[in-house]
């Protein structure tokens, strides 16, 4: 019965686990159940597929091999090695890889947030340059601001801006909850 069977959840696989831990509860799923938006699903799937890649490079790289300079013939010729390679990724396809990428995404999240802030400002330096150099009017100082501002907000993890501790004195009243 459908109505019997737990709902699957996020990052585990589609087989019902009747596994329990020790206070009788389910088990967790994921290490990870943080909620994230599409794009950074999509992220941390990319982070998942190099790292599966990566161990089977070997395995990848045969194949790559022997199918080069065939076309029609490819399925025959290199069975074995593509059954090789396919099995290689599906046993490193396992959601504990998949966490593991989610925890490798979540440590570089400040990386990427400083490498994007930085780029911003480069932007908004070379458009100063470019109006300065060509002649062009100035832009309002309320929106360079406003940009300077969007800069220094957090990041959005699982629908919520993640606020830095107290006392940061970033005034962290002023806008919260917008975008």
């Amino acid at each position: 019965m459908a109505a019997e069977q737990p709902p699957i959840a996020p990052g585990g696989s589609g087989t019902r686990n009747n596994d329990r831990t020790q206070d009788g509860g389910l088990p967790m799923p994921s290490r990870n159940p943080l909620p994230l938006s599409a794009s950074q699903e999509a992220q941390v799937r990319e982070v998942f597929n190099a790292q599966v890649r990566n161990l089977c490079a070997d395995e990848i790289k045969a194949f790559a091999d022997c199918a080069r300079n065939r076309t029609f013939s490819i399925p025959f010729a290199c069975r074995d090695a593509s059954r090789r390679m396919n099995g290689c990724m599906l046993a490193h396809a396992t959601p504990e890889e998949h966490d593991r990428a989610r925890e490798q995404w979540f440590a570089q999240r400040q990386q990427r947030a400083r490498e994007r802030e930085q780029k911003e400002r480069r932007k908004l330096e070379q458009e100063a340059f470019h109006r300065e150099w060509w002649g062009l009017p100035q832009r309002d100082p309320e929106e360079v601001k406003r940009e300077l501002e969007k800069l220094g907000r957090a990041e959005r993890i699982g629908g919520v801006v993640r606020r830095p501790p107290s006392g940061t004195g970033t005034g962290g009243e002023e806008g919260e909850g917008k975008r």
